[in-house]
């Protein structure tokens, strides 16, 4: 039996509910791998944390 024969439309509408939550969660998830792994590549462009990578000539 096939795990699709058993989703109906009420197992597609909880998950239209739960969409904003798990987005926002995977946003701040994303934000909080970004500053635990201090990635160089994407943190340069953020206003305020970009003066870390500040390299003087």
């Amino acid at each position: 039996m096939s795990i699709l024969r058993q989703i109906g439309k009420k197992h597609f509408e909880l998950a239209t509910y739960w969409l904003p939550s798990l987005a926002t969660f995977g946003a701040a998830s994303s934000l909080g791998l970004l500053y635990i792994t201090d990635w160089k590549v994407v943190l340069q462009y953020v206003p305020y944390y970009s003066g870390k990578f500040k390299t003087e000539e």
